[in-house]
């Protein structure tokens, strides 16, 4: 069958709307479902560069994770694709009926496109991964992103006490308590000072999301273990994104002056099963109120260049066919 479709033909080149040939159905439980909406994640755009780590390097792909489609039945579905070649980003994919979750007719399918796969890693790493109990407090680091933003409001949702918010945007920072965060850190290129402001408002959180790694996972690290209270009680450090840097040194000291726990959470560190498992609760969420998103959406025709666009801050861009 063949659907036009974003296909990557380079990994240094944007993806082009062009005719793609789906492949034929394998087994009982994949099925063709019509793409109405899907969001362009920064997984999408690691995928698409061949640099992320679930990447096979082969060529051409499609790229996309998630969306929003409907089935053959016409039931309207948020669909999760599988590593593969063919993503989401077509007018049809070949999905797996097993990754799919019911979505009322009503709903804002460009939300959903929007909201899912920055809430999904936060929500996952505090009900999977490390489940949050009621009243803990938590640091985001890297609040000021999308993914981080949407932590704030799922940790607040899962009973959260209190939440600290760090991140570079100063402009965005004023925002994070308007969504729930309780205090905010400026990271800035002052490492003594940032180091500092984070050992005065986050020392004795239980809890911390971390987007960022590299250098500014390391300084935190040290800074609130030093300045801890009770370094008997557990530090959680979840590990998700890597927006400052792939790795991180460490002081062996950390490991064994603490009760410093450091673990990440992703593809791999919880299992498919685990993460289908939490998307009917996360989609509900999203559905009824509970997490908010601003998107943008854009013709998936226009996707050469609506890749070269600049993100706009706190905003999702959505492609719709």
């Amino acid at each position: 069958m063949e659907i036009q479709a974003a296909v990557v033909r380079s990994f240094d080149r944007p993806p082009r709307f062009e005719p793609f040939e789906l492949p034929a159905l394998t087994d009982e439980d994949q099925v063709v479902v019509d793409v109405l909406a899907v969001g362009l994640h920064p997984r999408v755009r690691t995928g698409a560069s061949g640099r992320h780590y679930t990447s096979a390097g082969r060529l051409p792909l499609v790229p996309g994770v998630d969306g929003v489609g409907r089935l053959p039945g016409g039931q309207l579905v948020y669909f999760v694709a599988e590593d593969d070649v063919i993503g989401s980003m077509g007018t049809k994919t070949v999905i797996d009926a097993r990754r799919t979750v019911p979505l009322p007719d009503d709903a804002d399918i460009v939300k959903i496109a929007a909201a899912m796969n920055p809430a999904m890693s936060s929500w996952v790493a505090l009900r999977r991964r490390v489940p949050i109990r009621p009243g803990q407090s938590l640091l985001i680091l890297g609040a000021t992103g999308n993914a981080g933003q949407m932590a704030i409001q799922v940790a607040k949702r899962l009973g959260a006490g209190r939440v600290v918010g760090a991140g570079r945007d100063r402009a965005r920072l004023e925002t994070l308590p308007s969504i729930g965060a309780d205090a905010t850190v400026a990271l800035t290129d002052d490492r003594e000072a940032t180091a500092a402001a984070l050992a005065k408002a986050a020392s004795d959180v239980d809890l911390v999301i971390d987007y960022l790694w590299g250098r500014p996972a390391s300084d935190a690290i040290v800074a609130l273990l030093t300045a801890r209270g009770d370094r008997s009680r557990e530090l959680n450090w979840i590990e998700i994104g890597s927006m400052a840097g792939p790795t991180i040194e460490l002081p062996s000291q950390a490991l064994r002056s603490a009760n410093f726990r450091l673990q990440g959470n992703g593809q791999g560190a919880v299992s498919t099963r685990q993460y289908l498992a939490e998307l009917p609760s996360l989609v509900q969420e999203i559905n009824d109120g509970g997490l908010t998103v601003a998107a943008r959406a854009l013709p998936m025709a226009d996707v050469e260049s609506v890749w070269e666009l600049p993100e706009e801050p706190g905003t999702r861009t959505v492609l719709i066919p």
